[in-house]
């Protein structure tokens, strides 16, 4: 593990693979993840000649908590130009969710700054569904102040939120998600503070997330080659939202993984990584 330095000097952390003489890209994860969630992607674009990071956006996984509960969209964005100029090339930047948001934002609206040679979005753009977004955070504060007892627990609630996804038969794996605290409970492997708000404003934070105009704003502008993978049974990202997303940026690329829904890597690895690698492929070689 290796750490940045976050727009506030928050301590991000960080899996890098790769030769350090090849290229960067950065992958970012999705809101109540953790870098963890990308299956075998980080080695795959390793194994491609890509120096490959996968972070931890601030309050999640081993990265530190915003001391003032600072989880706007200005801070996400933030910490990945700061992450930008810690590297000493413009990295492709491959976001999640959530991570798409900031890596957008970022990009988007510094035109005047070399922030990345690519974007790729996996499962989000300017207009999402609504109904995906009230799930996802019902997912998220489920047990989020009493945690679950056994880790067949927590993979019930996954398979709940998931049903298209197959159980997992060896459960550790799930332990990189989550904190077992004092009590013996385990815990997801994020700030709380996160599903409040800045300051424990109980809007702040999610309004400012989801502002499609502001993000219609940054796709306009984006002028790097872009990439979005949309997860087919996606509830998040409907046909339309992604059509949309290509009429503001007409040069992107669209890519419906089949059998996968927004947690588009952990759904369908194998499809995923086929896609981001071939796209990124091409980016190298312009």
């Amino acid at each position: 593990m290796i750490e940045f330095a976050g727009r506030d000097g928050n301590r991000l952390a960080a899996d890098v693979a790769g030769d350090a003489s090849h290229p960067p890209v950065v992958l970012m994860h999705g809101g109540g993840q953790t870098r963890h969630s990308w299956g075998t992607t980080l080695h795959a674009l390793a194994d491609k000649g890509w120096r490959a990071y996968a972070v931890d956006l601030r309050g999640h996984g081993d990265s530190e908590w915003a001391a003032d509960g600072d989880y706007t969209l200005d801070a996400f964005a933030g910490d990945v130009l700061a992450i930008r100029r810690a590297l000493e090339a413009p990295p492709a930047l491959v976001g999640a969710s959530l991570g798409g948001l900031a890596a957008l934002a970022a990009i988007g609206e510094h035109p005047e700054t070399d922030v990345a040679r690519a974007l790729v979005l996996v499962d989000v753009a300017p207009r999402t569904e609504e109904e995906g977004r009230e799930r996802i955070g019902a997912f998220m504060a489920e047990h989020m102040d009493d945690g679950f007892a056994t880790l067949d627990e927590v993979a019930d609630a996954i398979q709940r939120y998931n049903p298209h996804r197959p159980r997992p038969t060896n459960l550790r794996g799930l332990e990189k998600n989550l904190r077992k605290r004092s009590d013996g409970r385990w815990y997801w492997h994020w700030d709380p503070a996160f599903i409040g708000g800045r300051m424990g404003g109980p809007d702040e934070t999610r309004s400012s997330l989801i502002d499609p105009d502001r993000l219609q704003r940054a796709a306009r502008a984006l002028t790097v080659p872009a990439l979005l993978v949309r997860g087919r049974v996606s509830d998040l990202l409907s046909e339309e939202g992604a059509r949309e997303f290509l009429e503001l940026v007409p040069h992107a690329r669209l890519v419906d993984v089949s059998g996968a829904g927004h947690m588009v890597a952990g759904d369908r690895n194998d499809l995923f990584n086929d896609a981001v690698v071939a796209f990124l492929d091409e980016v190298r070689d312009q």
